[in-house]
């Protein structure tokens, strides 16, 4: 597939112009080959992946977390290094970081509530708020959490055993505590700030892992790209344990 003809469709799908707030370079970070014949799906964008996007004959490197943040660097070092690999490969880079959270077909956060078996979802934020059909006891949603993301949740429980309406902004999403108005809220990094207004609140918060929410949306966005025009894709799982 023509890349410039791929960019463009993402870049219309993902809406990236609804997030000018967001610190990410979303869009193509890095040109490589002009066709297009292998995706692959990462969160992050770092030396260890490139190496192994190298190795899958990846052409096309789609990331949740992109190598720029709004700030000029200079090309040295590991910057440097990584850039090397990409040019090697003749790999683009595609990121998307706050428009894959918040995308209702393919984000993060609502491929994470309908794997959880949510009900009515809605956009809160850039995340999502549902129900369950039931009351679910809470160390039941924990439990499935683990299932869908490998990892053990952190559970924090300053609400009731049973819970309802749920709320779930992957990554760090501590910031958002505040507002949250449900009885579970879902997010993937700890803060200690949040630790008391937590329990002094009466809510509860799972943290299911910062890299382990945002593996979602790019493995949905990457399975989107093969439906819609037949490209293969390959999951480049480099986990941080955080």
């Amino acid at each position: 597939m023509d890349r410039d003809e791929l960019v463009g469709y993402l870049n219309g799908y993902l809406d990236l112009e609804a997030f000018p707030q967001d610190p990410s370079l979303n869009g193509l970070q890095v040109e490589g080959k002009p066709r297009v014949t292998k995706v692959g799906a990462a969160v992050d964008a770092g030396e260890a992946v490139f190496r192994k996007a190298l190795e899958e004959g990846v052409d096309f490197l789609l990331v949740h977390h992109g190598l720029f943040w709004g700030r000029p660097f200079p090309i040295v070092g590991h910057h440097k290094r990584r850039l090397a690999l990409l040019f090697q490969g003749g790999i683009n880079l595609y990121a998307a970081h706050l428009p894959l959270d918040a995308h209702p077909e393919v984000g993060n956060n609502f491929v994470l509530a309908r794997d959880l078996g949510l009900l009515d979802l809605t956009p809160w934020d850039v995340g999502v708020k549902g129900r369950f059909p039931l009351p679910t006891p809470l160390l039941q949603v924990a439990d499935r959490l683990g299932q869908l993301t490998g990892m053990q949740p952190l559970v924090h429980q300053g609400g009731l055993d049973q819970v309802e309406t749920v709320i779930i902004v992957s990554g760090s999403g501590t910031g958002l505590l505040p507002k949250v108005d449900a009885d579970l809220f879902i997010t993937g990094e700890p803060k200690h700030a949040v630790f008391h207004e937590t329990f002094e609140r009466g809510l509860n918060v799972i943290y299911a892992g910062h890299y382990d929410t945002e593996t979602f949306g790019v493995k949905a966005l990457a399975q989107h790209l093969y439906e819609r025009f037949g490209l293969p894709w390959v999951f480049l799982d480099h986990p941080t344990g955080l």
